[in-house]
């Protein structure tokens, strides 16, 4: 009789299920109880005071650097009572899940919408620096953004000179690790030219 690799399979793919079911339950917990320590004492007072100054204050700022440092103490707090953050760790991102890293990436993604020049575009790769994120999980991030659509969208901004002396700025989404994207640069002003970096 020929073996029939169905069973096994479906059996395989069960199992694969019940795994990831527990990664599932884990975000759905974390999804309905986020950032829930910036409701009460400590953290409740320094975020009522800050979170309208860091609102209005570009993200990376020298300012908004100043107000995170004003709030050290709740912010201490905030990180030792939520795993979403770096700073939580010890070893920063290297100590983190893929759970955790979900929920920071959307955490990031939601506090971009919090800020008139809000953008994760920017953030990532303000975030990278700051966190010192290796290459291969930037792309990681970058690649889970673009898949959801969180990716805002930011012009590369690259400028050029044609031959014939014109001045052009590449207005092609960013859409990769670095401020980058895919192909050649182009201004829609003067399709179909375009020019490599």
């Amino acid at each position: 009789m020929t073996y029939d690799s169905t069973a096994d399979t479906l059996k395989h793919a069960q199992r694969v299920a019940e795994l990831m079911a527990q990664a599932i339950h884990e975000l759905i917990d974390r999804s309905t109880c986020h950032d829930r320590s910036k409701t009460e004492a400590p953290e409740l007072e320094f975020y009522n005071e800050f979170a309208p100054k860091l609102r209005v204050s570009p993200y990376g700022s020298e300012e908004y650097k100043g107000y995170l440092a004003e709030m050290k103490v709740g912010l201490d707090h905030h990180y030792a009572a939520n795993r979403h953050h770096p700073e939580h760790f010890e070893d920063g991102v290297s100590g983190m899940t893929l759970v955790d890293l979900v929920e920071m990436l959307a955490d990031w993604r939601a506090a971009t919408e919090r800020h008139a020049d809000g953008s994760l575009v920017r953030s990532l790769e303000i975030l990278k620096e700051r966190h010192g994120i290796s290459d291969q999980l930037d792309a990681i991030l970058w690649n889970t953004a673009r898949h959801f659509g969180w990716l805002d969208e930011q012009p590369c901004g690259t400028a050029h000179i044609a031959p014939d002396g014109t001045e052009m700025v590449c207005d092609v989404i960013v859409d990769r690790p670095g401020g980058t994207h895919a192909g050649a640069h182009a201004d829609g002003r003067f399709e179909p030219y375009t020019w490599e970096a």
